[in-house]
């Protein structure tokens, strides 16, 4: 787990396998704008663990020695995400029925995690719009949310995800002339690809003015 930086959204894994907990957390921490809290093992204390740290999401796993993490859904008042390997219709069912946001089986490639968590990024965005929220941005939130993507396409270029690497590194707000030199590309080239990114909910671009009056573009991890 690394430290959380101020705004990133907390994500408590519950997996009663350590090395599998802990290989879910190197997994979250990889995706700008996440970050993994201290996973739990033990069913019994999620309830307890979820007042403490109030995560603003749960990744949870089905199978666990103390209780079931169908059990769970219903106890813990946060969004959640199952992973697991009980693939049986009647549990996937089950746990979509009371409020799983996403179902992923295990083993699973960790780019799909990635793209279920950016995807749940820009749905409580879209959520946190406003004071209140119209019929359009709801069902926007919910199109963001679900509409899903293929890992092999989204995944994208090794220079999309360079850019994005690059800006998460930086950890604060980033030119594109900075990314450019980093990534070792274009001007040009690294305005279209960090476009494209905060298009895409996966980075979020600052204006700012200088004396001149001309707006200079910033990145910041989305």
């Amino acid at each position: 787990m690394t430290a959380a930086h101020p705004g990133d959204l907390k994500v408590l894994i519950v997996d009663d396998d350590f090395h599998v907990a802990a290989l879910h957390a190197g997994y979250v921490d990889a995706v700008p704008g996440f970050t993994a809290l201290p996973p739990v093992h033990d069913a019994r204390l999620v309830p307890l663990r979820v007042a403490e740290l109030r995560p603003d999401l749960v990744l949870l796993d089905v199978y666990l020695p103390q209780g079931s993490g169908l059990d769970l859904l219903r106890e813990i008042d946060v969004d959640a995400m199952v992973l697991s390997a009980a693939a049986e219709p009647a549990t996937v069912l089950t746990a979509l029925r009371r409020g799983a946001l996403a179902y992923l089986v295990k083993p699973f490639d960790p780019k799909l995690l990635g793209l279920k968590l950016r995807a749940y990024a820009r749905y409580r965005r879209v959520l946190a719009s406003g004071p209140t929220l119209d019929q359009g941005e709801i069902d926007k939130a919910l199109k963001a949310l679900f509409a899903g993507e293929d890992p092999a396409t989204a995944s994208g270029a090794a220079t999309e995800q360079s850019v994005l690497q690059a800006v998460a590194a930086a950890r604060g707000e980033v030119t594109v002339v900075e990314v450019a030199e980093v990534v070792g590309i274009s001007r040009a080239t690294a305005q279209r690809y960090l476009a494209q990114l905060a298009q895409a909910g996966h980075l979020r671009l600052n204006l700012r003015y200088g004396s001149r009056g001309r707006p200079e573009h910033r990145y910041t991890a989305g």
